[in-house]
């Protein structure tokens, strides 16, 4: 029940935010709307009725350093293209380097290529679901190795406390 409630909280924040008004009709309109949304596609959105959310208070405590870590990455990408880009450093080695998916949960999986994709230099290609790789492109893939070793860190250590 918490996970819908916080599914249909979130959505209408986002109708609001959209809106960018907090009316209270302008609420009741997006909850509606998020409500039917949630029902209309719960089967895709939670494979039937939503599971229960456990652990939400180690969850969103975990989060804080999960969030920093991930724009302390969006920085220093930012940073490290921008090098790039006006000359200032070589573009040594861009390339595809595969990453195991590990014990990533689907949800795990697709939080990894969204933390990873928003930092600029780098961009989920393609998952393989049989041989469990995710495929990025990055703009700096002259060690293979430390770049897996980096994202099993960051799993390991902060992603797998909030998304497992």
């Amino acid at each position: 029940m918490t996970r819908l409630l916080l599914s249909l909280l979130s959505l209408t924040l986002i109708y609001a935010l959209t809106l960018g008004s907090f009316d209270p009709w302008d609420l009741l309109v997006g909850a509606v709307v998020s409500a039917a949304v949630l029902l209309q596609y719960r089967r895709f959105l939670f494979g039937g009725w939503p599971r229960p959310l456990t652990g939400l208070g180690g969850r969103l405590v975990a989060f804080v350093p999960f969030a920093w870590a991930t724009v302390r990455d969006i920085t220093v990408g930012t940073w490290y293209v921008t090098l790039v880009v006006l000359h200032l450093r070589p573009l040594v080695r861009p390339g595809i380097v595969a990453v195991p998916m590990e014990e990533r949960t689907p949800d795990g999986v697709v939080v990894t290529g969204l933390a990873v994709t928003l930092s600029p230099g780098s961009v989920l290609l393609d998952l393989d679901w049989e041989r469990r790789l995710m495929l990025f492109h990055l703009i700096d893939a002259s060690d293979p190795e430390a770049v897996r070793a980096a994202y099993h860190d960051f799993y390991y250590r902060l992603q797998r406390k909030v998304f497992p």
